[in-house]
């Protein structure tokens, strides 16, 4: 695959034509800057997106968003639409299933906390157990796993763990309908019964921000957002759960794939038909690994409200919900396809939803006004508030990018990466660095990834999300 594969539609819209392949079943389509476009090439991503166009039941487009890079199966920053007569594939959603991001909001400024931001970050480390098998000592019985999992976020809301406005402004309001905790096996139910509100490892992250920069007033006020304010983001999924409820389903899967002889451009797209008994049972259980998701991120924000209170008291107010949003995931949604609407499965293999204005969907709080579309930055970069727009809606069934992107490899990363010229720079910075393993610090360090300002930046030259504000670190906790 190289460049001259590719038809050039605008500036920040690249397409590989359906002719270039005669199993293709629709068009590529790559978002992305001349810059970006180079950075494609250098990975499987764009070979796997072309693969992705051959799957029954395709509609539209095989996209890919600025982020991309190479995944299992779809790339990452992969998304795509079937009709319910076509296919549902694990690899289009990923290992983390519904790995996703959390923004918290403030009342309050940097100014008048910034004396407490150490003791701040040291109590949620604390507090929230970060890195590789992180764990709490309790574990979760298995009626009430089983509830976590049929019901998400809602089950601890019913718990007095948070409340309503943390549904309301949450995407699927915390809990996906359909799931159904008897489809996850018992190996998954295992791996998850102490993990909910851990951090775990990786790219995941606690991190303590500030609002640096508001590029749509009116927007931000929407959002509650103002300059220099405190906020707080988590970036976590469904932990070994739903690590194992994918292995689990893609091992099903490709029974089934040979005992019915099914074509594959690439065995990692193993898939089954959205209709079929094996279809809805990868729905039902990812969907409880979904509910999983939300309820991690949801005591982990419990947890970050107890170590807010315990440094500042109360008078520096309380944390309430922006939104959150899934990055991994696959959905029944409505969407215009040939002037009618339509009921599809859309995947969104690192990629977040980014619905605009008047979608039922949406809390009245934004229904008028749009999605809030969070976008992390990489370790000690910037961070994003978007807004879904109407565009989106029609060219990417609602969808933007989920990060950066990967440029390099977490092995390769390790190797470049100097740990102590890297802590040097965070200190230079002012940011506070919490990490439960110094190994894995090299892999998530930023050379290692895109410029998010130029992938947030192609999103909102296409059109299909508006840039609303900017979030800086002050403090970080990886895993």
């Amino acid at each position: 695959m190289q460049k001259s594969d590719l038809k050039k539609i605008t500036d920040y819209l690249w397409e590989i034509p359906k002719n270039r392949w005669d199993k293709m079943n629709v068009p590529a389509r790559v978002y992305a800057d001349e810059k970006l476009l180079e950075k494609v090439f250098e990975d499987r991503s764009m070979g796997q997106l072309v693969n992705v166009a051959t799957l029954p039941g395709i509609q539209k487009w095989a996209l890919a968003m600025p982020d991309i890079h190479e995944g299992y199966g779809f790339p990452i920053g992969g998304v795509a639409a079937f009709d319910l007569e076509g296919i549902v594939s694990p690899g289009g959603v990923g290992y983390d299933i519904n790995c996703g991001v959390r923004l918290l909001r403030s009342q309050i400024t940097f100014d008048e906390i910034k004396d407490q931001i150490v003791s701040l970050m040291n109590q949620s480390q604390r507090d929230v157990p970060s890195g590789l098998g992180s764990r709490h000592k309790e574990k979760l019985s298995d009626p009430e796993l089983n509830k976590i999992l049929d019901n998400g976020a809602k089950e601890l809301v019913g718990k007095g763990i948070g409340n309503q406005n943390d549904l309301d402004h949450c995407e699927e309001n915390g809990s996906m309908k359909d799931a159904d905790s008897g489809k996850v096996s018992d190996r998954a139910k295992n791996r998850g019964r102490n993990e909910l509100g851990t951090l775990g490892s990786g790219n995941h992250f606690l991190e303590i921000q500030r609002v640096d920069q508001i590029y749509d007033e009116e927007v931000a006020k929407a959002f509650g957002i103002f300059k220099n304010q405190v906020t707080i983001m988590i970036h976590c999924g469904s932990r070994g759960l739903g690590h194992q409820v994918a292995t689990d389903y893609i091992r099903e899967l490709l029974k089934l794939v040979q005992r019915e002889n099914i074509w594959l451009a690439d065995r990692e797209l193993v898939y089954a038909p959205i209709e079929s008994k094996e279809g809805q049972n990868y729905l039902s259980a990812m969907r409880a690994s979904a509910n999983f998701a939300w309820a991690n991120r949801h005591m982990i924000a419990h947890l970050v409200h107890g170590a807010w209170k315990r440094i500042l008291g109360d008078t520096a107010g309380s944390l309430d919900l922006v939104y959150d949003v899934a990055h991994n995931i696959a959905k029944i949604e409505e969407h215009e396809i040939e002037g009618q609407t339509k009921k599809v499965c859309v995947h969104r293999k690192g990629a977040t939803r980014a619905f605009g204005p008047g979608r039922e969907e949406l809390h009245s709080d934004y229904c008028h006004i749009g999605q809030p579309v969070i976008i992390p930055g990489t370790m000690g970069t910037a961070s994003y508030i978007l807004v879904g727009t109407n565009e989106a809606m029609k060219q990417t069934f609602g969808s933007v990018c989920h990060g950066a992107g990967r440029t390099m490899s977490r092995k390769k990363a390790k190797r470049a990466v100097d740990i102590g010229k890297l802590r040097r720079e965070f200190e230079k910075k002012g940011i506070i660095l919490r990490v439960a393993s110094r190994g894995e610090l090299g892999e998530e360090a930023p050379v290692a990834y895109k410029d998010i300002d130029n992938v947030v930046n192609v999103v909102h030259e296409a059109g299909l999300a508006r840039k609303v504000a900017r979030l800086r670190p002050l403090g970080v906790i990886k895993g």
